[in-house]
């Protein structure tokens, strides 16, 4: 891709002939970071696509998520799609029904939808753990996979599906399939950016790949803030701060003459 940003069928047309890279930022640092490193793809909060954001990232096919539970009906559902993408959007990522799926597509909102483990459905299919390693299993990530094809969504998300289902499954779909721990022979891969920085300090699942150490450096950071504060505190004690660089002075005949006009202490 060129820094153009690219279209719904620009994307399509790539399925099958090149590994896509799909982030998830929460920052205008992390997707300024991720355009400078030519990531294709962003996964973003609603609440990042301020004016910046485009600033930062100008070319980066992005999808803000509408996250399943903060929303009820259609309607709803709809009324945030559309406003997400006047807001810099290219497609919204929607866990919600087949229903609320077509009701988008049918007006022209290119929809990303999920199958395979979906965390707020993870319940239905035994928790957080990998899906589809039986033949039932397997082939029920199928039915759904053209579910969502057929309710008109241009892409999905599968997530911890084994690597021979997923590729199965990509070759027989039409939508560009986006891999979250489900192998290569999707087309594209993506992992979280606090993931990729090292920067959570709680569970890492199996398909992230960590390539920094971001805690280590804001544990590093800390340290040096409470370094510093203390050193103001020690230097507001010792009567160190604030030195003749930090105020402002005054004339010393100004200064007898304001002090002329006090009454006495």
């Amino acid at each position: 891709m060129n820094s153009k940003r690219p279209t719904v069928a620009d994307i399509l047309a790539l399925k099958g002939r090149r590994q896509l890279t799909m982030l998830r930022v929460e920052t205008l640092e992390e997707a300024e970071a991720a355009e400078r490193a030519r990531v294709d793809l962003l996964s973003v909060p609603p609440a990042l696509l301020i004016p910046e954001f485009r600033d930062a990232a100008p070319s980066a096919f992005t999808f803000p998520g509408l996250d399943y539970g903060e929303y009820i009906t259609a309607e709803d559902y709809l009324r945030a799609a559309f406003k997400a993408l006047r807001a810099g959007g290219d497609a919204v990522y929607c866990a919600a029904s087949l229903a609320t799926i077509r009701r988008m597509r049918d007006e022209g909102i290119p929809v990303c939808g999920h199958v395979g483990l979906i965390p707020s459905r993870a319940t239905w299919t035994g928790g957080f753990k990998a899906v589809g390693k039986t033949a039932q299993s397997a082939l029920e990530i199928w039915r759904q996979t053209k579910a969502l094809e057929e309710a008109g969504a241009f892409a999905a998300e599968i997530e911890v599906v084994p690597v021979n289902v997923a590729a199965a499954i990509s070759e027989r779909t039409s939508m560009f399939m986006i891999s979250m721990g489900a192998g290569a022979g999707c087309d594209a891969q993506y992992l979280f950016a606090t993931d990729v920085l090292g920067s959570n300090r709680g569970h890492y699942p199996r398909h992230a790949k960590i390539y920094r150490n971001f805690i280590a450096e804001y544990d590093r950071l800390q340290q040096e803030r409470v370094a510093a504060f203390s050193e103001f505190v020690a230097d507001v004690h010792a009567q160190n701060y604030p030195g003749p660089e930090h105020v402002v002075g005054i004339p010393r005949d100004e200064l007898d003459r304001f002090l002329k006009e006090l009454p006495g202490v």
